[in-house]
């Protein structure tokens, strides 16, 4: 009967829609050999890497190693090496001299964006990318590094379309509260160079409208086949039976 009651709920929705359909196509045609219609992506997707700057155009990688540590798919490649004391790379000591990324192997969980403590490694929108040969799965700093415009770096195999390129630090910004309802709205985190200072997101009640106050959540049990029966009983009674009557 589980597998029935799993059933009903899809029929109920379907007649709540009225027989609309709720499947979105993943394109409205081709041209030119390309997509031309895709929906809108979210802003914290999980997309292709890229290496931020700051504003004043210096590497934000310090080449700590920290984002290649936490990846369970062991697809980043860094070592660092000491900043040219006169033409440093990154403020501080250290600057991120070999950097890689596996594609073949990186599942896009954005762990390195967590780990990262100078929000140098964040990722874009883009997600559609394909190869012909191994050697293009791995991009090196080159091509994850953002060029003068603070732009991620177009590759030919790679499929862009507009906006891809923007909110880089979405999960960043994101999760950089991690967890604590004090930092939310907060700002915590650098420029960015060509964004400058990203705005933080809202705090949850404000991003819901404040509409999802627990007082106002009714959830419908049977409305989704989910038993509502219940044993209401006086528990007092049980109490007294249980002990003899004595309190």
């Amino acid at each position: 009967m589980g597998y029935l009651q799993g059933f009903l709920i899809t029929l109920r929705q379907i007649k709540k829609l009225g027989g609309t359909h709720v499947t979105t196509e993943y394109s409205g045609g081709y041209e030119g050999g390309r997509h031309d219609e895709k929906i809108a992506k979210p802003e914290r997707l999980h997309g292709r890497h890229v290496l931020n700057k700051y504003e004043d155009g210096m590497e934000k990688c310090i080449g700590c190693e920290l984002c290649a540590g936490v990846c369970p798919a062991k697809c980043i490649y860094v070592r660092g090496a000491d900043n040219p004391p006169d033409d440093p790379v990154s403020p501080g000591e250290r600057y991120g001299y070999v950097y890689e990324i596996n594609y073949l192997r990186c599942i896009h969980c954005d762990l390195c964006v967590e780990a990262c403590p100078t929000e140098a490694i964040t990722e874009s929108k883009l997600f559609e990318f394909s190869f012909t040969s191994r050697r293009d799965a791995i991009y090196g700093k080159s091509e994850l590094v953002v060029d003068d415009d603070g732009k991620p770096q177009q590759l030919p195999w790679e499929d862009w379309r507009e906006g891809d390129d923007e909110q880089t630090s979405g999960w960043m910004r994101a999760t950089a509260p991690s967890g604590d309802a004090e930092f939310e709205g907060v700002t915590a985190w650098s420029g960015e160079l060509g964004y400058g200072v990203r705005a933080p997101e809202p705090a949850q009640a404000e991003a819901d409208g404040d509409h999802l106050a627990p007082d106002d959540i009714n959830i419908d049990f049977a409305d989704d086949g989910v038993g509502t029966e219940t044993h209401d009983h006086d528990h007092t009674h049980d109490h007294d039976h249980d002990h003899g009557g004595h309190h």
